[in-house]
């Protein structure tokens, strides 16, 4: 006999990702580790991508060391971008008053002088907290555009797609079939005889030639133009 049961009420979402906190960062000993490295001898007589494989080592080493990682919260428990501690005091103590009036430990009019501090307190935080993307927006669009979205409350849903046959999919289950399909066709679909001729022959030329040189100056250029304000990619560095 198989018995089940059913559990009431809600768990709350526990999250597991895991992102940098550089607001605990310690910069300055970030530095010091790399620099007390040996590079020259570290990188002598290697090739590019073991060079390259030899300084990830070294820095995501550094990193794990200089830079905790925190727990990003689930959108239910998140708190607004304009909530800082100060205004959540005010309304914490807003709702202690109410609690007080509802007892008839306070008066109407304190439970109303707290209400008008909380909202003016937080047009206040908005207001700020808006002036602040719009000065920022040319540098870090990733804040901007979260906060937009973010206002948003409903999401669009995917729109009508055609098949192989040229019928509308109407259905979510067979959009993402055809979809999954789709992006599943650039790993198993054949390449072309003529794309495959041009391939070979682009690596013939490139064996025969000898690759250019990489500047200091033109790395020095691509590093200064990185945009810090960008999420991680696989390799797990940051800009």
């Amino acid at each position: 006999m198989v018995e089940s049961r059913i559990l009431h009420g809600r768990s709350r979402a526990v999250s597991r990702i895991t992102t940098l906190d550089f607001r605990r960062a310690n910069f300055g000993l970030l530095k010091d580790l790399l620099g007390r490295i040996p590079w020259v001898k570290a990188l002598e007589g290697k090739g590019v991508q073991e060079n390259w494989s030899v300084f990830k080592h070294h820095f995501l080493q550094a990193q794990d060391r200089c830079i905790p990682k925190s727990k990003k919260s689930s959108k239910g428990g998140r708190r607004p971008a304009w909530m800082s501690k100060e205004l959540l005091e005010k309304l914490k103590g807003k709702k202690e008053v109410y609690r007080m009036w509802q007892k008839g430990l306070a008066t109407w009019e304190e439970y109303r002088n707290a209400d008008r501090v909380c909202r003016d307190a937080t047009r206040k935080a908005k207001a700020h907290l808006e002036l602040n993307l719009a000065g920022e927006v040319k540098e870090n669009k990733k804040g901007f555009f979260k906060y937009i979205s973010s206002k948003r409350k409903t999401r669009e849903n995917v729109v009508l797609l055609l098949n192989e046959v040229g019928a509308l999919v109407t259905e979510d289950t067979e959009k993402a079939e055809l979809l999954n399909a789709f992006f599943a066709s650039v790993l198993t679909a054949k390449a072309d005889p003529q794309e495959s001729h041009t391939l070979e022959v682009r690596d013939k030329v490139l064996q025969k030639e000898d690759f250019p040189l990489v500047k200091e100056d033109w790395v020095r250029e691509h590093l200064g133009k990185l945009d810090i304000h960008k999420s991680m990619g696989p390799d797990g560095m940051h800009p």
